[in-house]
């Protein structure tokens, strides 16, 4: 395939006929770009506004159509409500506001889901490494404001570690690390960044950075309490965290510590489940080389989706991780 360098060389030898037929050919693909977007734009307005029309500025329901925009020439409905006087568009306050290209976000987003790196996506995409950064974490913010749903039953709760990093930053407080290093002190330390899972057994999941160092209850009361009932049963690893929690909330518990055999109790407690999301989450992270701790939860975020999905890459996966983050 030709470079653009090359292409636009090849142009400049073309009449001014032929220029002006590509020009229009370029015109219409660009147009046909913009007209596949379409329905998933209605599918962010239907799913935006199960509850009724509402300004995204104020929430009134005072809205009326105010004109149409034009988008590589394709016409969109803009909207004016009553009560603040703004007006907007059916993707203010998505990550599609605002952005060029807007015909790329569907192989972008079909990028993510393949796990192509932010440099590929550039070469593949042709646009440039800012933009490239810029998009995946409005989708990925997107993704961790969705809030988790209550649990039932059984309910797994592990934490796990990754390293405390300043990737990115130009001025760090510490020495910086080899790529793929290791903490400089044994065990658990604020080297690390504590990570708490927590599942039942239908699927439910949380899972958020808690902060620096060792679990501590206060963190796990803040996270997870919200989210328990009385009827809840937790199985948990052996640290003492879980069990004060426990305690405190009066919640049947059982523990189980790495050096014992015993690795299910009445053939049905366990945290098997949280064991496996846990090594699934770690694979998945190694093609990083490493996450800013800053962004750590974006990408928590990102494998919770892909998880959920089942790591596959259809249009209704596309679609489904578009519309979810315009309407998280």
């Amino acid at each position: 395939m030709a470079s653009i360098h090359e292409t636009l060389a090849m142009i400049q030898q073309l009449s001014e006929t032929d220029k002006n037929r590509l020009l229009q050919a370029l015109s219409q693909q660009m147009q046909e770009s913009v007209k596949s977007n379409e329905p998933l734009i209605k599918d962010i307005r239907e799913r935006r506004n199960e509850e009724g029309f509402l300004c995204p500025n104020c929430g009134s329901k005072r809205v009326i159509r105010f004109g149409t925009y034009s988008v590589q020439g394709v016409k969109r409905q803009r909207y004016r409500c009553s009560q603040c006087h703004k007006t907007f568009t059916d993707l203010t306050r998505t990550p599609l506001e605002g952005t060029w290209y807007s015909d790329k976000w569907i192989p972008f987003i079909a990028g993510m889901i393949d796990g192509l790196s932010l440099r590929r996506q550039v070469v593949s995409l042709e646009i440039s490494f800012p933009t490239a950064f810029r998009w995946r974490h409005k989708v990925l913010a997107a993704l961790q404001r969705l809030t988790s749903k209550p649990f039932s039953g059984i309910i797994e709760m592990d934490e796990t570690y990754f390293l405390y990093s300043e990737k990115g930053t130009k001025q760090t407080l510490r020495l910086p690390r080899k790529r793929g290093g290791h903490s400089a002190k044994r065990g658990i330390s604020h080297d690390q960044v504590c990570v708490l899972v927590a599942r039942d057994r239908q699927g439910t999941t949380y899972m958020h950075m808690m902060g620096r160092g060792r679990l501590l209850t206060r963190q796990l009361d803040k996270a997870i309490s919200p989210l328990l009932s009385s009827d809840n049963v937790l199985c948990t690893d052996a640290w003492r965290a879980f069990n004060t929690y426990a305690k405190n909330k009066k919640l049947p518990h059982y523990r189980f510590k790495s050096t014992e055999k015993t690795r299910v109790i009445k053939g049905i407690y366990h945290i098997q489940n949280a064991n496996s999301y846990h090594s699934r989450l770690k694979r998945w992270m190694i093609r990083f080389n490493g996450v800013a701790t800053k962004y750590l939860d974006h990408y928590l975020a990102w494998f919770h989706f892909l998880d959920h999905m089942g790591f596959e890459n259809t249009d209704h996966t596309v679609r489904t991780m578009m519309v979810t983050a315009c309407t998280a």
